[in-house]
């Protein structure tokens, strides 16, 4: 069975948003570093070459394969910030109507600026997921 590509590393996360291209997304970046670890009471630690996590999370599937993912966690790219929210959960779907211009693919949440939604529901949809993530570590 393969092993997880996308692992936590040692790179910092300062270092990593200094190399952001633009100033915007690097205060974006920052923005939801604020949420993220105020919703799980984790620091970030980059995971792979480009996401930044909170916490780690475990799972495993039918076919046996398991593994450590973080509890929620960002990869601000260029075209758009893609927060891995669990976005296609049923705990999340009821959220989304008032967050404002996003789209989901996969799980992922997507959007172009934060300055695009309402950071208080961007908020309550990273505090449902951090919530089930913990539910779901319980067992």
């Amino acid at each position: 069975m393969g092993e997880n590509k996308t692992k936590p590393t040692d790179q910092s996360v300062s270092a990593y948003i200094a190399t952001l291209a633009s100033e915007a997304r690097q205060a974006e970046a920052r923005t939801l570093i604020e949420i993220m670890e105020a919703a799980t009471g984790e620091a970030p630690q980059i995971w792979g070459p480009s996401i930044i996590g909170f916490g780690t999370s475990s799972y495993a599937y039918a076919s046996g394969r398991t593994g450590t993912t973080p509890v929620v966690s960002f990869s601000p790219r260029k075209a758009a910030i893609v927060l891995y929210v669990g976005a296609a959960m049923p705990h999340i779907g009821g959220l989304l109507r008032d967050l404002g211009k996003h789209t989901i693919g996969k799980g992922c949440l997507y959007v172009k600026r934060l300055a695009d939604v309402d950071l208080t529901a961007l908020k309550a949809i990273i505090e449902a997921e951090v919530a089930a993530s913990r539910e779901h570590n319980k067992t």
